[in-house]
């Protein structure tokens, strides 16, 4: 039998990822592993004529710490005395934060929600969620909200 020992939750707040930290919740309380949340910051991109251009968005450290704060917020206090949680809040492409956070920390699972979009939605938008199980250095539950 598989024992987990480190988990990875990405979490964009959504609904979606929302209810996949359930998920991660519960497999961390089963196995005693560790609950690392991640939220990525995506540059914002703006069309300026033809110009594409990127806007970085500057984070400093007080709205780091606020991130920081609202992802242990989604977990209630009595969960949190149980298992050992993290937060990280980065800044860049989502699926390739998510899959260097996974490597970096030695993570044995990742759960994370996804949209479940289908036809030109996510041909011209992408999964992150799919991106993530094909390049990810570890199992992908990915979790999708009920309909």
């Amino acid at each position: 039998m598989i024992k987990l020992k480190k988990i990875l939750c990405p979490i964009d707040f959504s609904a979606c990822s929302t209810y996949a930290l359930t998920y991660a919740i519960d497999l961390s309380l089963k196995d005693h592993a560790s609950l690392s949340l991640i939220h990525v910051i995506e540059p914002y991109m703006s069309d300026i004529g033809d110009i594409l251009k990127q806007i970085d968005l500057l984070l400093d450290d007080k709205q780091t710490d606020n991130l920081k704060m609202r992802l242990i917020n989604l977990i209630s206090d009595n969960i949190r005395t149980n298992i050992g949680i993290d937060s990280l809040v980065v800044k860049g492409i989502p699926f390739v934060e998510i899959i260097t956070a996974a490597k970096d920390n030695q993570v044995d699972l990742i759960v994370m929600g996804t949209h479940g979009k289908t036809g030109l939605e996510h041909i011209l938008i992408g999964s992150v969620a799919e991106r993530v199980i094909q390049r990810s250095p570890c199992p992908v539950l990915s979790i999708r909200l009920p309909k």
